[in-house]
């Protein structure tokens, strides 16, 4: 019972990691209807900026401003180019745009800090710390408590302040959110800035465990079953969604791996969300969408 409460353990604390990636979809998603495919390339982006700061002997803290004001800039430009001109087109005419945004940042980022692989440290050791008779890796509990404060943050700005207001009506009806004074324009610079810090806080601790590469951007598929199995318009959805995922991934390499064959910690997710996709399509917290014919 101590090794599978050990693996369990593992897994909830990579699924936080999973679901911090899947909360910048979650937010673009609520506030603008879109899908945004370049959360991968701004988690690249804001990581590989940060490292090329550090390298370049930029403090800790001042790399981490610099790319905090980025991101923010990128946010302007995004919604000056991209949003405002295709606002009311059909969504996939916006998925097609936030999927040349991805190309756009990775060649961007290519062309300012190089492609050579960064090593990120950021202090913590990844050395296993017993628990109660378990080996937990002190990495994964750092990033985890990282990431779950930045949860709670969210969950607190979102659900207890105004702007979590205008948020919120702006995903309920933005016609309505612009008839009561609620700039659109504004609501959606806020929510790509803050999708930009939480996929810089991503880029950090997912950079510190793989490096720093164009490989990083890859990490976003891994949000996807994460994204149909909690619905694509909850923040709780995501953190449960990342947990159930982060566990039964883990579970089944040790369990089902040596019975199915090796490598079943990739495919198993998806397996999974393909299966909630057939009996619950909005997934556990999703918005199920009713249509008039």
């Amino acid at each position: 019972m101590e090794f599978f409460f050990e693996v369990l353990i593992g897994g909830l604390l990579a699924g936080v990691m999973y679901a911090l990636v899947a909360i910048g979809f979650v937010l673009i998603y609520k506030a603008s209807g879109v899908f945004n495919f370049a959360q991968g390339a701004m988690l690249l982006f804001s990581a590989l900026t940060f490292v090329s700061l550090l390298a370049r002997g930029v403090p800790f803290w001042l790399a981490l401003v610099i790319c905090l004001v980025v991101m923010v800039l990128i946010a302007v430009a995004v919604e000056r180019t991209i949003l405002r001109p295709l606002v009311n087109r059909p969504p996939i005419t916006l998925f097609m745009a936030t999927l040349g945004l991805a190309y756009v940042l990775e060649g961007s980022a290519q062309a300012l800090w190089g492609a050579q692989v960064h090593g990120l440290d950021l202090g913590i050791s990844d050395v296993p710390l017993e628990l109660g008779g378990m080996l937990l890796s002190q990495f994964d509990i750092f990033a985890a408590l990282s990431a779950a404060t930045l949860v709670l943050l969210l969950s607190l700005l979102f659900n207890k302040t105004r702007v979590g207001l205008a948020l919120r009506a702006v995903a309920d009806d933005p016609l309505a959110a612009l008839a009561v004074g609620i700039r659109l324009q504004r609501v959606w610079i806020l929510v790509w800035s803050v999708a930009g810090f939480v996929g810089l806080v991503a880029g950090l601790l997912w950079g510190a465990r793989q490096g720093v590469q164009f490989s990083l951007s890859l990490v976003v598929l891994k949000a996807l079953p994460v994204l149909i199995i909690g619905g694509f318009t909850s923040i709780t959805g995501a953190i449960v969604g990342g947990l159930i995922i982060g566990a039964s991934e883990k579970l089944a390499e040790i369990y089902l791996g040596p019975i199915i064959g090796g490598g079943i910690e990739n495919w198993f997710p998806y397996i999974l969300a393909l299966l909630f996709l057939l009996v619950r399509p909005a997934g556990l917290f999703g918005e199920r969408a009713i249509e008039r014919v």
